[in-house]
């Protein structure tokens, strides 16, 4: 290969480097739009695979961390670890569970997914609305993502896509103290109001 062929595919290859290395990695989070100021309180109550109930008053009176994910996902896997990290550093004064964003029928597989990777939080199936994006957490059908209630159960932060449980912890203490969570590492947020 004569030396400007050489260049000419060198040159090539920089080129192609960034598509190439974008094969096989989860594709960008997608921005949902920010809560509303003063937003209202989120109401929703979703079963959960051992009999019980995740809901707007079973979570009342603490910071609720919520993932949303699905079984066949290995960043939901991921974000379900990183959540059990933050449930050990900061219960009991947070509470914590996933939605899991797939049909009843698929419950076999929800209970599965809780029971493999021994979640010490609930877990809860979503309804057709919340799948759809709609519902009580409107806009929010990016998994993994990961939504902070206020004590009164409005939302205060989202995150689009995998995150680390140290920017969650982040945004935790900052929502403690009446201050705007920094932009984690890990990804773009959402602010809440």
């Amino acid at each position: 290969m004569a030396s400007s062929e050489r260049a000419i595919f060198g040159l090539l290859l920089l080129l192609a480097l960034p598509a190439l290395s974008a094969c096989g990695s989860a594709p960008p989070p997608v921005e949902a739009p920010p809560p509303r100021a003063e937003s209202p309180r989120v109401l929703f109550s979703y079963p959960t695979i051992d009999g019980g109930t995740l809901s707007t008053e079973t979570l009342a009176g603490r910071y609720s961390v919520l993932a949303f994910v699905t079984t066949y996902d290995t960043a939901s896997q991921a974000q379900a670890r990183f959540l059990t990290g933050v449930v050990r550093r900061h219960v009991p004064r947070i509470n914590a569970g996933i939605i899991v964003l797939e049909p009843e029928d698929h419950r076999p597989l929800v209970e599965a997914f809780g029971h493999a990777l021994g979640l010490p939080y609930p877990v809860a199936l979503a309804d057709k609305a919340t799948i759809a994006g709609e519902g009580p957490f409107q806009g929010l059908h990016h998994v993994p993502s990961i939504v902070i209630l206020d004590r009164d159960g409005r939302e205060a932060w989202r995150h689009l896509g995998l995150i680390k449980g140290d920017d969650i912890d982040l945004a935790l203490r900052a929502l403690e103290q009446g201050k705007t969570p920094p932009q984690p590492t890990s990804g773009p947020a959402v602010p809440g109001p």
